[in-house]
């Protein structure tokens, strides 16, 4: 009895692998695979390296042309790393010929009325304005504008600069083991955000590949002669875990190219990402510096930093072996709840139109899950946070927004166990409606019928 009963387990194992490897030979082959492989990564890398590229090639200096009809600000102005201030002590109209020539990108004009009509400044240039030009320099009227009004009325500017206390607040968490860690809010949002967003994308994208071919073999018959070797649940559980395994090679194949592809532009251009360590940076509570001496470290090390290896630093702060491995079993898990219950609709239709009626209740939590990842991102500890993360037809997005904040780990093995229990039983609930509608053809099905499927089997 035992061997004639593992023998069947047996067989019943090699039928289903057999259905795996051949769902996935054949989409790991198509071409369209290939490129999306190869493409991914190089768009997941030019996401952070585009940007500093396009900075860099961008860093010609905006030369403005100022024409102070008050004689009060010439020296007021002066160059930047971005900037170059020429003052013109002619006519307006000359200074805007000279921008004509090609001598200057913008030309600022301060008319006499300027300080008691500021709306009459203007900033003339050919093509668009910078916005950077414009931001800077209305920063620096404006302070001169008040420091003129402050003199006006006999106040000291030195009051007020010591009552102007400019706060910068590190995020700092304290662990268990009384560990101090750097928190990046901004990058864990994005993060999160991101990777919510994926597996969005990846259940909908495989998801629907299950869908579609389960529904091709239907409508072509082709179904009827694989159900006469294999049953109807292990034919549903091979296509599911195939179109599953294709998408997990997809994902570690992008992680691994895109973390090359940084790693390798990062060593050839290492100027690009500097960064601060944040121990030079952050002091303890031992140490004491004067607020003169805070602020000039604080400048230095933004000086020395660049955006992207601002960016780098907030990485470097994420547990990236847990989030990765949260990421393939949150897609993985997400992936098989929904694909059972696509599947269950491909084999309940004849035809893609017949589809929408089923979709839009199966795909609502998914939808809800990317409504409701902002409300989660604000306050990614809260209770309404921990039961989306729980649910499991919401969890596999909204588990991914909260990772990079950092989740305990009770709440990680309850949100798994739910997943793992929801998906048991969505294939069990699937299962029942695959194996009445895979054979049924040219009858429309009803909530009414899937109901009946499903309660005599």
């Amino acid at each position: 009895m035992y061997t004639a009963a593992k023998y069947k387990l047996q067989a019943n194992m090699n039928k289903i692998s057999t259905i795996i490897q051949r769902e996935y030979l054949s989409r790991v082959r198509k071409k369209s695979f290939i490129v999306m492989t190869l493409l991914g990564p190089i768009l997941l890398a030019s996401l952070m390296i585009a940007p500093v590229i396009v900075t860099k090639l961008s860093d010609r200096q905006y030369k403005v042309a100022i024409v102070d009809h008050t004689h009060l600000f010439y020296d007021r102005f002066r160059d930047t790393n971005n900037f170059l201030f020429t003052g013109l002590s002619g006519s307006i109209d000359r200074a805007i010929e000279l921008m004509h020539e090609g001598r200057f990108d913008a030309v600022l004009h301060i008319p006499e009325i300027a300080f008691e009509a500021p709306s009459s400044l203007r900033l003339f240039s050919e093509k668009a304005t910078n916005l950077n030009a414009k931001i800077h320099i209305e920063n620096i009227l404006r302070q001169e504008f008040e420091n003129l009004k402050l003199e006006a009325a006999g106040i000291d500017r030195g009051v007020l600069l010591g009552i102007d206390t400019p706060l910068s607040i590190a995020a700092i968490r304290i662990k268990k083991d009384g560990l101090e860690q750097t928190d990046y809010p901004e990058i864990s949002l994005a993060l999160g955000i991101i990777s919510g967003i994926l597996i969005y994308i990846f259940i909908f994208l495989f998801g629907s590949q299950v869908l579609r071919g389960v529904m091709e073999e239907k409508t072509s018959r082709i179904v009827e002669i694989i159900v006469s070797s294999v049953k109807p649940f292990q034919l549903m559980m091979g296509k599911i875990i195939g179109v599953g395994l294709v998408g997990l090679t997809q994902f570690l194949i992008w992680i691994v190219l895109t973390f090359a592809i940084v790693g390798t532009v990062r060593t050839a251009a290492p100027g690009l990402f500097r960064f601060t360590p944040d121990e030079q940076v952050y002091l303890t509570t031992s140490q004491v510096l004067n607020p003169q001496e805070m602020q000039e470290r604080m400048e230095a090390v933004q000086q020395a930093n660049t955006p992207a290896g601002q960016v780098i630093k907030g990485l470097m702060a994420i547990n990236f072996p847990v989030m990765i491995g949260a990421f393939i079993f949150y897609f993985l898990g997400g992936f098989l709840l929904y694909s059972a219950l696509f599947a269950a609709i491909g084999a309940a239709v004849d035809s893609e139109a017949d589809t929408q009626q089923f979709m839009f209740p199966v795909t609502i939590p998914l939808i809800f899950s990317i409504i409701m990842a902002q409300m989660v991102m604000l306050n990614p500890s809260g209770p309404v946070a921990f039961w989306l993360s729980v649910i499991p037809l919401t969890s596999p997005v909204i588990m991914m927004v909260r990772i990079p904040f950092g989740v305990p780990y009770a709440d990680l093995i309850i949100s798994a166990v739910c997943l793992v229990a929801g998906f048991i039983f969505s294939t069990w609930l699937a299962g029942k409606i695959y194996r009445t509608g895979i054979l049924m053809y040219g009858k429309k099905a009803s909530y009414a019928e899937l109901w009946k499927w499903i309660r005599h089997h």
